[in-house]
């Protein structure tokens, strides 16, 4: 039981630090409450399985491609750059717990999908740390266990995707308007920031 709860915090390890898709939460839970930060949360958790397989498959070398990885770097920089000014713009919309902006949940779930399958970072700890995970468990347990382990990580991820939309729904109570509008633009500015970051990494690559 004891190796199983390590699995999950191994999920939380992913999921807590801060990085786009915690940002796309916290202005989805402002702005629009619970569920748009949760299916951001989700999304990005189906990109994480989607890695996952591929792992599991054994297909990584098709990631390892470095044309795969400079197209990642680019167009994951742009889809959080237009995310980042499209949230910062949208901030100052932010009035009243009842005049929430309604944004469609299939929406939140492709931002979160598309930000967590774009993010090279994700890869390099699915490729890496996952990778040597499976392995491990592989060689020292049966068929069951590296099942139930991999679930075991997917327990931590979706743990963290419930508190980021409990906490950043439960600002938009707690924080008056000026506050909370700050909060939005400042994460849209966070998403701009890892865009600029993301394009120079993928426009270093070409260059190289």
């Amino acid at each position: 039981m004891g190796v199983f709860f390590s699995y999950i915090l191994l999920g939380l390890s992913l999921a807590a630090p801060i990085g786009p898709v915690n940002a796309a939460q916290l202005d989805r839970g402002i702005k629009g409450g619970f569920l748009p930060a949760w299916f951001v949360g989700l999304g990005a958790v189906t990109a994480d399985a989607f890695y996952m397989a591929i792992v599991y498959l054994g297909i990584i070398h098709v990631l390892e491609a470095p044309f795969i990885q400079t197209f990642l770097w680019l167009f994951g920089g742009f889809v959080l750059i237009y995310t980042g000014i499209e949230s910062m713009v949208s901030a100052k919309e932010i009035k009243s717990i009842d005049q929430r902006h309604k944004e469609p949940l299939q929406k939140s779930f492709f931002t979160g999908f598309i930000m967590s399958l774009t993010n090279p970072l994700s890869i390099l700890f699915w490729l890496g740390i996952y990778g040597s995970v499976l392995a491990k468990t592989a060689q020292n347990y049966g068929y069951q266990e590296l099942l139930l382990y991999s679930g075991a990580i997917f327990i931590g991820l979706l743990t963290w995707d419930v508190v980021m939309a409990t906490l950043s729904s439960s600002f938009r109570k707690l924080l008056n308007q000026r506050v909370l509008t700050f909060i939005a633009f400042t994460s849209g500015l966070i998403l701009v920031c890892f865009g600029l970051y993301f394009g120079w990494q993928g426009i270093l690559r070409l260059i190289h």
